[in-house]
């Protein structure tokens, strides 16, 4: 059984940089295709990336290319959202989200599990 929860969220100013956590306390971590997403105040949960099992293959939102990166170390059961250059619009509560497809899928509805979420506030 997959149980997600993120952490690092928190207050900071445009331009920095925050990085997130999102620890698995299952087994099965490391055949699990692990994603981010996000959701602003009055807007649809939206993709931000996501980490094949292998952590070779990674894609992302044009909104945060160049910005953020994932990762993932399998031998702590955590993948890590590392977001630089923050900026006001990227404000939101984030998600991890783990999936056991293979691929690409920025579909919310691809992934089965959710951790509850951290709130990343930017301020201008």
């Amino acid at each position: 059984q997959v149980q997600l929860v993120e952490s690092g969220g928190g207050l900071v100013q445009a331009g920095d940089s925050l990085r997130l956590s999102c620890a698995d306390s299952g087994r099965t971590f490391s055949r699990y295709t692990m994603a981010w997403f996000r959701q602003a105040p009055g807007k649809e949960r939206e993709f931000v990336g996501s980490i094949s099992w292998s952590a070779r293959n990674t894609y992302y939102a044009d909104s945060v290319k160049g910005r953020f990166t994932i990762s993932r170390d399998s031998a702590k059961n955590t993948v890590y959202l590392q977001m630089n250059s923050l900026k006001p619009e990227d404000t939101a509560l984030y998600y991890c989200a783990a999936t056991l497809q293979v691929g690409i899928f920025p579909d919310r509805s691809d992934y089965d599990y959710w951790g509850q979420g951290t709130q990343v506030t930017v301020s201008s």
